[in-house]
């Protein structure tokens, strides 16, 4: 149907074409990024400063203008009918390039965000030598990561976590049972172009499970009309004896554009900083992502697809002592589809957008006892046929769920002078469904729907942003076990219903000084297994029992934020104070099941506050010097004034750090030092035991050289350096007493093709 209509839109041939200079020299600059972010079409300088876009909609769009070691320059421009023109000339900055934040609806450069949006590129992230994406992330102020070694870890957004921050990938919600502490991201790091964090409640923009923030990944963007490329990528790792590799391949015509990439990784377990191996916290990955793209001049469509598989040892205990690389029982297996389909019109005064995902995570969990069971199975049963055996380790699951989930965005933006409304409707139709020995939650149906209405004004000084949204939330779970047995799980029939609002503002206070206010509701409904759970979590190693009473957390947060920046220093205060009413956690009961403690959930009004504070020295003329410091703080406490679980420790990151850039991109080099301190977490849950302060000391250089006059990035990061043997506050190993990882030196190389 959205094909069919593509006939009204193929008569005009709008183009753009312009020429950036040097405001200083009035040199022309080459290889400037020219482009606009809600047709997602753009085009870089050739030698002579000149550009051209092509197949543009009639209309008012944002045109952004960057480039490394100029200021970035965000305007509006009037495309009519036939050719147009514009012509800019940047001026020099040793600020870092200002990125087009895509998270939030009205697509703003981040100083112009009503909404304080962190963001990073990838490249950023692997410069710091993480080993996964949920690692990468934690360099981020005021994100942090629950962990179960190294390849599992989940988003920590001031304090909060799990079903409360909102994973995007591909432009749609990553749905795989993340309501589990042990349950990892599941996203690889591959084809991933930058990272974007939304601090605090989100529901507006995403619903329910936004309560405490979305983590946005951006997808590598396709290639430029006319131009075809590729690259290959090699990470190694010596703490784990780790390998990661990946290559993609991309090419676009004047309307049609294609990419794809393929990645695999495999660690083999860490050793912590007194040399110990952790046993069994291996992993293996393969990832493969492929995406194919149509634009014409008022209707472009975007079909992606991601592939990911991965095995996921998990550690309990310290035992054998070797390099493998194939996880032992405990253990997951984990495979996800996640399929795309972004559709947009573009009118006159106005535009359409139709997003639709479907994701299917395939999740199974192996306990040893399973394994021994089934050998013994195996060896009664030695005549069997070999289709039957097969069949009989699949049973061997302790755990097999299946989670598939169809999701829609459609969102109206008209435009009405200086302000921007966007009305939408979003939904979810989730089903679950239990294939394993076990059932910790039952077979079940989720339904969202969702109505939304949020408008951007924009004035001389400031910018205002309103916003409005109504959710439904229905879960239908069915009967599982027989009644009166210890296992039993009733049927569920549950209904949620929130309203929420958001209010925003922005105002340049003077020349240097940006002040934002933000003040939001949000809200999220209690999961399947806060309601209905009534089993042994093999992962988790405990029983967690459900309670269908629960209520939905409600919300509240006010946003301070006030940034400072001129040539030289650029400074930031960020404070939030979050109420959340209501708030779900489990807690221990005292009792066992077998030989496995038993937790249920308990709900209680709590209180999360605390900010992020920086600053980023780059002394003129001297602007390869770079200073950097962070500071990020997060208190969080019930109503009966004990404190809540799993908050990160206050933390001071400071950075060293020089690189030297040429602005025909063909040079650059960097070194950094990096000093992390996490302190003293004495605030902590009653089941929780406090946590030491300790000093992480990181190193890193990179840049390009040239080889066979073929130009090739590499990067050599240390992190850990001095081997200290610490426990994250975070760590979910903490309770048996394993430490997180020692010295891990990672090299990284990017081969261009």
């Amino acid at each position: 149907m959205l094909l069919a209509l593509t006939s009204i839109f193929t008569y005009s041939q709008n183009t753009l074409s312009g020429n950036i200079s040097d405001a200083e020299t009035g040199e022309p600059l080459e290889q400037v990024s020219v482009y606009i972010p809600q047709l997602e079409n753009g085009s870089v300088t050739d030698q002579n400063g000149d550009f051209t876009l092509k197949n543009l909609p009639e209309g008012n769009y944002k045109l952004v203008i960057s480039y490394i070691g100029f200021e970035t320059y965000s305007t509006s421009i009037e495309i009519n009918t036939g050719n147009n023109q514009f012509d800019y000339q940047m001026s020099p900055s040793a600020i870092e390039m200002d990125e087009v934040v895509l998270s939030t609806p009205f697509h703003k450069l981040q100083r112009e965000n009503v909404m304080k949006v962190e963001q990073k590129s990838m490249e950023e992230l692997k410069q710091q030598g993480g080993i996964t994406l949920s690692e990468g992330i934690t360099n981020i102020p005021g994100v942090s990561s629950v962990s179960t070694g190294v390849g599992i870890g989940k988003p920590v957004i001031r304090g909060l976590s799990f079903n409360r921050v909102l994973v995007y990938t591909q432009g749609v919600r990553l749905e795989n049972q993340q309501y589990g502490g042990e349950h990892g991201l599941g996203i690889n790091d591959a084809g991933i172009s930058s990272v974007e964090v939304i601090k605090g409640p989100a529901s507006l923009l995403y619903g329910s499970d936004a309560l405490g923030g979305v983590l946005y990944l951006n997808p590598e963007k396709f290639e430029s009309s006319g131009e075809t490329s590729g690259d290959v990528n090699m990470r190694y790792f010596t703490n784990t004896l780790g390998y990661n590799a990946n290559a993609g391949f991309k090419t676009s015509g004047e309307k049609l554009k294609f990419l794809v990439r393929g990645a695999y990784a495999s660690n083999a377990d860490y050793e912590t900083g007194d040399g110990t191996g952790v046993t069994n916290s291996r992993f293996n990955e393969a990832d493969l992502k492929t995406g194919l793209a149509y634009q014409a001049a008022k209707f472009k469509t975007e079909l992606r697809y991601n592939y990911n598989t991965s095995e996921l040892g998990i550690p309990e205990e310290i035992g054998v002592q070797n390099n493998d690389h194939d996880p032992l029982e405990p253990y997951q297996e984990l495979s996800t589809h996640i399929i795309s389909s972004k559709n947009n019109f573009f009118f006159k005064k106005s535009s359409l957008e139709a997003t639709f995902g479907y994701t299917v995570n395939d999740r199974k969990e192996f306990e040893e006892h399973h394994h021994e069971e089934h050998e013994g199975e195996e060896h009664a049963e030695e005549e069997e046929h070999a289709d039957e055996e097969h069949m009989e380790e699949e049973e061997g699951a302790a755990l097999d769920m299946r989670l598939s989930t169809f999701n829609y965005n459609i969102q109206f933006n008209p435009q009405w002078g200086k302000m921007t409304t966007i009305f939408g409707i979003q939904g979810m139709h989730q089903k679950n469904e239990n294939f394993g020995e076990e059932v910790l939650v039952p077979n079940a149906i989720t339904n969202d729907f969702g109505v939304l209405a949020t408008s951007h004004i924009h004035f001389n000084k400031s910018d205002l942003q309103i916003g409005l949204r109504y959710d439904l939330r229905s879960i239908n779970g069915e009967e599982s076990g027989i009644e009166g047995d210890e296992e039993y799980i009733p049927a569920l029939r549950k209904d949620f219903n929130s309203f929420n609002a958001a209010v925003g503002y922005r105002m340049d206070l003077t020349q240097n000084i940006i002040g934002r206010i933000n003040l939001a509701t949000g809200f999220r409904a209690p999961n399947l297994s806060e309601l209905s759970s009534n089993g042994l979590h093999s992962g988790a190693n405990r029983v967690e029992i459900g309670n269908p009473d629960l209520d939905s957390e409600q919300n509240f947060q006010i946003d301070l934020a006030l940034e400072y920046g001129n040539r030289h220093i650029e400074a930031y205060v960020n404070t939030f104070y979050n109420i959340v009413n209501d708030y779900i956690y489990l807690e221990p009961t005292g009792e066992f099941r077998e030989l496995d403690p038993v937790y249920d959930f308990q709900q209680q009004n709590a209180i999360l506050y605390g900010g992020e504070f920086g600053f980023h020295l780059h002394p003129h003329p001297i602007d390869w010097l770079h200073l950097e410091s962070s500071y990020d703080i997060v208190f969080g406490e019930l109503e009966d004034n004990s404190n809540l679980p799993l908050i990160p420790a206050n933390r001071w990151t400071n950075t060293f750090r020089v690189e030297w850039k040429k602005r025909n991109q063909d040079y650059k080099c960097y070194a950094f030092v990096t000093l992390q301190t996490f302190f003293d977490q004495n605030k902590v849950a009653d089941f929780e035991t406090k946590t030491p302060r300790y000093n992480l000391f990181n190193i890193g250089v990179g840049g390009d050289m040239k080889i066979f006059n073929q130009k090739i990035g590499y990067s050599i990061t240390a992190n850990n350096l001095f081997d200290k043997n610490y426990i994250s506050h975070l760590s979910r190993l903490k309770p048996d007493g394993i430490a997180n990882m020692g010295r891990n030196v990672s090299f990284n190389l990017n081969v261009p093709l």
